[in-house]
């Protein structure tokens, strides 16, 4: 673990958005500072001045200025930027360092032409969908929905609800009926837009009756927009107005309304895989400060760049990735299989559209890897120079292959965050080297630690990762939570005042960080934490083995309890005791023999949800007696029928043993 796979250059502050950042703190506050961990420490320490100098730096553009930088430090509900009123959309409408005619919005997809908007464009196009939405009788605090995919349109409705204090929600169009009425029956959405369809891969796939169900769940709504994405010339449903009506010509100005700085932006969900999803509340302000820290000064994003991100609309990196011309840099849009016709798709596409900045997630970059693909012998990537990985953590052998297959010059910057804070608090940075298998840093003004089980903080061994003192982009409440009891109890229940975020975190003596998978769903052998994310790292690292997941059953009398392991094995193998031991072998050498599981069984696919995350917990419920269609909400999987082939295990297997009575 540690190789250094990448050095900054020598140069580095004088090329880099932090560069220019350090530069200014030393001429407008007289800040210096000698390097990456000394700002990081300030920036944590002293919340007012770090904050109030990402405000200023950015230069935001505010209606009223604020009469303090946080005026209640206390988690939860710490009060930021008092009195100040300003809008997200107007923010990111400024495009700074773009002219009118600069490209802004690259969009290629499977379903229709690549389109290119301008910054004009851009602008205009949110003027007349603002219009529109206000003739339809959108206001401030109301919500619109969008079941749409990513394409320009969910963009340009997003920054037109914001800019009229209306509140955005979107769902991916792969969501299912159920999915969708679970999110959007809690926040009472009044307009609906919807796509009747697209394609994934060469494959149509028609959401007309999907968006009829939905309409039908939500008594709430006013309005239906239908976007003609699968079909252009098809009709639009009873009773709804097409998006081009929406957004017809129009005199009316665009204008911002001026909302309070926790004024809603966008309702989040969690992955709802066990009960409702909860419905996070992120604020205008929050949001836009903690992006514009994280897209300049960690991602180094400015004019000239093209950032693309893999998500959908239903992944909180959509939301990260379209913050992007804040500060001035052009995002690539994709709607489509990313995995079509080949794995070489996306990093064609990246050729194509002269992407810098090319985002991803761990399973993507490790089934590149597996595929034997070398992306720059099938696509140009010269204008390369970041990648990031995220969604699940990034072995060594993943960070080796990017520097070998993809570039030897560009920075990857694995990260970690979530949707409760929109972006990532543990990432990369342009001042500091990249260790293999690491996380390079904690990010600016996110006082990451790891905590002992007695809630002590520690380094150098694995702890509980808490947030020690409160970020702007932590949510400003669940929606239909008044008094806030299920904010506290989601993330303060434990440690009173401090954030716990549900992951296992090691931070080393440098700062680097290891997540190694869900606090809630740990090993734990004889008293030792194992993680996950090592256990699959070792596992998936087998050529036999496509995906894999492991659970491990508890003893009620103490004892070790079962490690099971379910694997998914290449097309036309099938599971013997050769290749059980050679796995055992492997976890044994790589790892420890506390890692060797009791049982390996073959099942055709590990449950994931929307997000590709693997469902180790409701895989643990079910195997523990607890009735399918209880242990997860069906519609949050991206395969749902593969929890049955847990279910009939489960009803295989012996019951344990009744403990005697005595």
């Amino acid at each position: 673990m540690g190789d250094v796979l990448w050095t900054p250059p020598a140069d580095v502050r004088e090329r880099s958005r932090i560069g220019a950042y350090l530069r200014w703190l030393a001429e407008h506050r007289g800040l210096e500072f000698a390097d990456y961990a000394a700002l990081w420490e300030w920036s944590v320490t002293d919340l007012d001045g770090f904050w109030r100098s990402v405000w200023d730096h950015f230069g935001v553009v505010a209606h009223t200025g604020p009469t303090a930088t946080l005026a209640d430090p206390a988690m939860p509900g710490a009060r930021w930027f008092p009195g100040a009123t300003l809008n997200y959309a107007e923010n990111v409408l400024r495009m700074p360092g773009l002219g009118d005619d600069d490209p802004v919005v690259i969009a290629h997809g499977q379903t229709r032409a690549p389109q290119t908007l301008t910054a004009a464009e851009l602008r205009e196009q949110v003027r007349r969908v603002a219009a529109g939405l206000r003739r339809l009788g959108v206001g401030p605090g109301d919500r619109v929905a969008a079941y749409a995919p990513n394409i320009p349109e969910t963009y340009v409705l997003l920054l037109a609800t914001a800019s009229l204090g209306a509140i955005f929600s979107s769902c991916a169009p792969e969501f299912g009926t159920r999915s969708v009425t679970d999110r959007w029956r809690q926040i009472e959405p009044t307009v609906l837009v919807a796509v009747d369809g697209y394609r994934y891969g060469d494959k149509p796939v028609d959401r007309r009756g999907e968006v009829a169900a939905i309409r039908a769940a939500l008594p709430s709504l006013r309005h239906t927009v239908a976007v003609a994405y699968l079909d252009p010339a098809g009709p639009a449903p009873d009773g709804a107005v097409s998006w081009a009506e929406l957004a017809a010509p129009t005199d009316e100005p665009l204008t911002f309304a001026g909302v309070p700085f926790d004024h809603p932006l966008y309702v989040l969900y969690s992955s709802g895989t066990t009960g409702l999803p909860k419905p996070i509340v992120h604020g205008h302000g929050g949001i836009l400060l903690e992006h514009l820290k994280m897209l300049a000064l960690h991602h180094d994003l400015g004019p000239g760049d093209r950032f693309f991100w893999f998500t959908t609309t239903g992944w909180m990196m959509w939301n990260f990735l379209v913050s992007a011309p804040a500060v001035g840099a052009a995002i690539v849009l994709f709607d489509g299989n990313p995995g079509h016709p080949d794995l070489g798709g996306l990093w064609r596409l990246a050729a194509e559209t002269g992407t810098t900045y090319f985002g991803t997630s761990a399973p993507f970059l490790l089934a590149c890897r597996k595929a034997g693909l070398v992306p720059r012998e099938v696509a140009d990537l010269s204008a390369l120079r970041g990648v990031g990985s995220t969604g699940a953590p990034l072995p060594a052998e993943g960070f080796t292959w990017v520097y070998e297959a993809v570039g030897t010059d560009l920075q990857l910057q694995s990260l970690s965050g979530g949707t409760d804070v929109c972006t990532g608090f543990v990432g990369g940075v342009p001042l500091l080297p990249v260790h293999a298998g690491e996380i390079t840093c904690r990010a600016l003004g996110a006082r990451v630690e790891a905590r002992s089980a007695d809630g002590t903080p520690v380094l150098g061994e694995l702890g509980e990762l808490v947030i020690t003192a409160p970020m702007p982009s932590m949510p400003v409440g669940f929606w239909n939570d008044a008094d806030g009891s299920r904010y506290r109890e989601a993330y303060f229940e434990l440690y009173p005042g401090v954030w716990r975020h549900g992951d296992w975190i090691t931070i080393n003596e440098r700062g680097g960080c290891v997540i190694t998978g869900r606090s809630d769903a740990t090993l734990n052998r004889g008293g030792v934490r194992l993680g996950t994310a090592e256990f699959y790292s070792v596992v998936e690292g087998l050529d036999e083995v496509v995906d894999s997941v492991v659970v491990h059953l508890e003893d009620d009398e103490g004892g070790a309890g079962e490690l099971l392991l379910f694997v998914v094995l290449a097309e036309g193998l099938e599971l013997d005791d050769a290749l059980r031991r050679k796995i055992c072998r492997e976890l044994r050498t790589a790892l420890s023999p506390r890692h060797v599981p009791d049982e390996i069984h073959q099942v055709r696919a590990v449950p994931r949800t929307l997000s590709a995350k693997k469902l180790e917990v409701p895989v643990k419920k079910i195997l523990t007696g607890t009735p399918v269609d209880d242990a997860a909400a069906k519609g949050a999987l991206a395969n749902p029928e593969s929890l049955t082939a847990f279910a009939a295990f489960a009803q295989r297997r012996p019951a344990p043993e009744a403990p005697a009575r005595s």
